[in-house]
């Protein structure tokens, strides 16, 4: 049977194996748009208030674990361009998708339907994906896909400028938390950059399914572009939030390794996205996050006798591991590494 999910447009009802269970289908209650979750002028860092930016910034990773900035640096031409050419990615036709489809589960670019296990997978998800690592881009560009033709070079020089755009708000988190600026570009903490473009085509019944399930991201930030269609939802307080979406804004959130790198004083917080009817929903996820080899542990600046470290250090690329096997739980991972310690 065809995996892609965006080659299966003519069916009518939801398959069986991408039918969610009761408890974990989002169902039809239409949760509306939260307009609670702030949205952040960058420009102002640079020629207004720098200091009220960054607090609007740190209030913002604490009480959300989310935020949208807006007057970012790339301009919204660049934005749709860029965005054309990842969609263009996925009306390819289907020969062109299983070229890119991994025989291995190792290999650096890899498009998927569901997840990399589509095998294993339970229940499969309302969605195709295109994943690789975007830096040092000169490691990494000539194994992208050569079609659409003008990817390689249009995603290339997004790719940095988005790094560049992650840097800076790294830079201000980290003014933000009374460490020097640049502090979390030492020690390997942010050399890495994964994109993940995710496609959710219109859905029969989005009430039983679902595009990604419930989850913590596993790394420092991640830079989320998703025009103007809404499908991102947000755990807070025990209920689900809708983000707005926001065309020349892009999402940003916490991920685990930055929750641990602060001491927990920086959230991560759990979110999913959910298809609809209508119109299909393209999305480019940029993971920023430390190399393989890093530790990840409670930054000693930020711990002290009346804030002792809430968790211990971790090797990056045996978290991330451990991330995948549990199901992108990070309190799962967390609790396998207690597991493990010796009992008195």
């Amino acid at each position: 049977m065809e995996k892609f999910v965006s080659n299966r447009s003519s069916i009518k009802s939801v398959p069986e194996d991408y039918v969610f269970p009761q408890e974990t289908r989002p169902g039809n209650f239409k949760i509306p748009i939260n307009k609670t979750i702030p949205i952040i002028d960058l420009s102002e860092a640079q020629n207004g208030d720098r200091t009220k930016t960054i607090q609007q910034i740190i209030k913002a990773a604490e009480e959300f674990g989310f935020f949208q900035v807006i007057n970012h640096g790339l301009s919204l031409d660049e934005m749709k361009e860029t965005m054309s050419i990842f969609k263009e990615v996925f009306e390819k036709p289907n020969e062109y998708k299983h070229d890119l489809y991994p025989e291995e589960i190792l290999k650096t670019c890899k498009m998927f339907s569901s997840t990399l296990k589509y095998e294993c997978d339970k229940v499969h998800l309302w969605r195709d994906s295109l994943r690789h690592p975007a830096y040092p881009l000169e490691e990494w560009q000539h194994l992208w896909p050569e079609y659409p033709n003008t990817y390689r070079e249009c995603v290339g020089n997004y790719s940095v400028k988005i790094k560049e755009l992650g840097s800076r708000i790294m830079n201000l988190i980290s003014e933000g938390l009374g460490l020097e600026c640049g502090y979390f570009d030492n020690d390997n903490l942010s050399d890495s950059l994964v994109i993940s473009l995710n496609h959710y085509p219109p859905c029969p019944d989005p009430s039983l399914t679902l595009g990604v399930i419930k989850h913590f991201d596993a790394y420092l930030i991640t830079v989320l572009q998703q025009e103007d269609i809404c499908g991102l939802q947000v755990l807070k307080d025990g209920e689900w939030i809708a983000v707005d979406a926001i065309p020349h804004a892009f999402v940003i959130n916490i991920g685990c390794a930055l929750q641990i790198l602060t001491n927990g004083k920086l959230k991560s917080a759990e979110h999913r996205a959910v298809t609809n009817s209508d119109q299909a929903r393209t999305t480019a996820a940029f993971f920023i996050a430390p190399s393989g080899d890093c530790f990840i542990e409670p930054t000693k600046d930020l711990i002290d006798e009346h804030n002792p470290p809430i968790y211990k250090s971790y090797k990056y690329k045996e978290f991330l591991t451990r991330y995948f096997q549990k199901q992108y739980d990070m309190d799962m991972v967390l609790k396998s590494y207690e597991e493990e310690e010796p009992k008195d």
